[in-house]
């Protein structure tokens, strides 16, 4: 969640730059001594100005990441950064590569596979069993919430996916409670309490809008320490 939350932070402050880094993949995703995230090579990224609504540009990038309606119209938008980012959430929890020819062949893309577990409701076929999906139920909740963002960023039309600031702050919601349901049970505070403290602050929905809960943190240029 560290890593999806400071990923979403970083390409989202680059949008608000009108910088689309346009090839979003785990490989670019460099981690720190402390497990800090630094986003990486920018040999693909684009300007965008503000009033522009697309780019028109051969479809580059990688494959297994590339946004399909950039791909067939060549029309680029930060929507297409978020296409990508869904790839590397389900490799976050699935802990699968996000192209592998050895898997069958209506699955040699981690998007199609993922999609289809979700629309089968067979998310635990997909996820890396040493997250503790089975047995810890926090950790199952958090899992099937970043699932479900996920699966909005992967969406085809580019016009029903999150904006990046969007992702973040479900990100950013999703850890929150989490948080605060640990500290709660530190704390030994009874159910009825327990409920109080999650409910303050506000928690985001993993597919909704709540960016006036982020404080304008989506647009802060994240640094490593």
């Amino acid at each position: 969640m560290k890593i999806a939350t400071e990923t979403a932070s970083a390409l989202s402050y680059l949008h608000a730059s009108n910088v689309i880094h346009r090839d979003v993949k785990t490989t670019n995703i460099l981690l720190d001594n402390n497990f800090c995230v630094k986003v990486a090579d920018f040999g693909l990224s684009r300007f965008s100005p503000i009033d522009a609504t697309h780019i028109s540009t051969a479809p580059q990038g990688t494959l297994g990441y590339v946004d399909p309606e950039y791909y067939e119209s060549y029309q680029l938008t930060t929507k297409s950064d978020v296409y990508s980012f869904g790839v590397v959430l389900f490799e976050l929890i699935s802990s699968k590569p996000a192209v592998d020819i050895n898997r069958n062949r209506h699955e040699v893309n981690l998007s199609t596979l993922a999609i289809a577990k979700i629309q089968s409701h067979t998310l635990d076929d997909l996820v890396d069993p040493v997250l503790g999906f089975e047995s810890d139920h926090q950790a199952r909740k958090m899992i099937t919430e970043a699932a479900a963002l996920a699966f909005q960023c992967l969406q085809n039309a580019r016009e029903t996916r999150p904006s990046m600031e969007e992702v973040l702050g479900a990100l950013i919601g999703i850890q929150r409670e989490d948080y605060d349901a640990k500290s709660a049970e530190e704390l030994e505070i009874p159910d009825h309490e327990a409920v109080m403290l999650k409910s303050d602050p506000p928690t985001f929905s993993p597919v909704s809008s709540l960016t006036e809960n982020c404080s304008g943190r989506g647009r802060t240029p994240y640094s490593s320490s």
